[in-house]
């Protein structure tokens, strides 16, 4: 399979994710980028970063127009991980492809334990900013240092720590995906990255058709049924990535 075609099927799936989940969909590029189209995890990331800016941007649009993003809520979540994400981007070029291999495997499973979990209702007003802040600060590092744009920990966290309902959550972390994502590729800018624009264009427009599609999908199937096939999927990333990293 040529490089195009594999880009088309991945961005595909990448855009579903992102669009009926409002996160993942880089959880799944830089795997993708890596192991179906061969770049170096470097680069993997930063083109991650790229597709998923634009794919987002495109979502974002659609939930805004139905209302389903809290714009001063995302705006002061993702505002706290700016700086640790631009860090984390500039400290990503210095540590070892095996470890950042490593550390996006235990990301990802940890995110899809959590997803696997019971969500516990939230108590209606219960919006604690410090750990607000401080969730923000986390996935702003996760993105920066990963190349991921936070989504998959962001829902989460928008659903039990602000207290927002689950198809908000899904608008909102998009938002904050889009902010986080940003100012990674700002911190990532002139490292020297090699950026193929012949995966790129094809991996974003298949993933920014793919987000409309996930979008209606999600309207017929019920939030815990979404995460739990998506937990699933990211499960099993995880494990081929361990594997790859110590075989």
């Amino acid at each position: 399979m040529t490089p195009v075609i594999l880009a088309l099927a991945a961005g595909a799936v990448v855009g579903l994710a992102l669009g009926g989940l409002g996160g993942g969909g880089s959880v799944l590029a830089v795997p993708a980028l890596t192991y179906l189209i061969g770049l170096p995890p470097a680069d993997a990331i930063t083109t991650s970063l790229i597709i998923v800016t634009l794919t987002s941007i495109t979502a974002l649009s659609g939930h805004a127009r139905e209302g389903n993003v809290a714009w001063r809520t995302g705006l002061l979540f993702a505002a706290a991980g700016i700086v640790p994400a631009m860090f984390a981007g500039m400290a990503a070029g210095r540590l070892p492809q095996a470890g950042l291999t490593v550390a996006f495997a235990a990301v990802a499973g940890l995110a899809a334990l959590r997803m696997l979990r019971p969500a516990r209702t939230p108590a209606v007003g219960e919006v604690r900013p410090a750990k607000a802040g401080a969730a923000g600060a986390g996935l702003g590092a996760v993105t920066g240092l990963l190349g991921v744009g936070g989504g998959f920990l962001a829902v989460p966290a928008l659903v039990r720590v602000l207290n927002l309902p689950m198809r908000r959550a899904v608008g909102t972390s998009l938002l904050v995906i889009t902010v986080n994502s940003l100012a990674a590729l700002g911190a990532r800018a002139g490292t020297g990255t090699h950026l193929d624009w012949t995966v790129i264009a094809p991996f974003t427009a298949a993933a920014i058709l793919g987000a409309w599609d996930g979008k209606r999908h999600a309207r017929r199937l019920t939030g815990d049924a979404l995460q739990r096939v998506f937990a699933y999927v990211l499960l099993a990333v995880a494990a081929f990535m361990l594997v790859d990293a110590f075989v």
